[in-house]
């Protein structure tokens, strides 16, 4: 037992288990802790990449990112019947917002004509990393809509999205520094 109440060490997961945060024990394998433990290493990429930013507006929409995923992360380890211990979710506003980042983005990033090899810059390339996560934590969610585990089709539309946006995201912190695969 630890004695220490200040410890990072709890021991309570020493047996293959872990809490949700709606407090319910589960397997540490479980499809729900696959889901936030990608989405966790999502946020420390993501991390990577703001850190290494040589842009101050891509530094700036992946501190936003970071802190949204907090709220998708919170959803996802709370079981369907104590969302009501949320402090937010994902909702329509999100997507609204996303959207109107991937517009911006859009129309300003000249698109790539082909495949991209990631690896413009450190920070584009840990972007393009985080996109690749995104997509297996969108998989992972999917998985739960798809057992009844998670109810929120807005997280679902807004984790799509969030690939698009990433990968944009590193296009912008390239600046131009973009390799394709046909580019030779």
């Amino acid at each position: 037992m630890n004695s220490n109440p200040q410890s990072i060490t709890t021991r309570t997961g020493d047996q293959g288990k872990t809490r949700l945060f709606s407090g319910e024990e589960v397997s540490k394998k479980s499809p729900r802790t696959d889901a936030y433990g990608d989405l966790d290493e999502l946020v420390s990429i993501l991390g990577v990449a703001r850190s290494l930013s040589e842009n101050d507006e891509v530094s700036s929409a992946v501190l936003v990112l970071q802190r949204q995923l907090f709220l998708a992360g919170a959803e996802m380890a709370t079981s369907g019947k104590s969302t009501g211990l949320l402090k937010g979710r994902i909702g329509q506003g999100h997507i609204e917002d996303i959207d109107k980042r991937l517009e911006s983005l859009e129309s300003r990033i000249r698109m790539p004509g082909g495949f991209i090899i990631p690896g413009g810059t450190p920070s584009a390339a840990n972007l393009d990393l985080s996109r690749s996560v995104v997509r297996r934590v969108e998989r992972r969610a999917v998985g739960l809509k798809e057992d009844g585990k998670l109810d929120n089709d807005a997280l679902l539309i807004w984790l799509n999205r969030l690939s698009d946006y990433l990968w944009l995201l590193a296009r912008l912190e390239e600046g131009g520094r973009t390799i394709c695969k046909d580019a030779e």
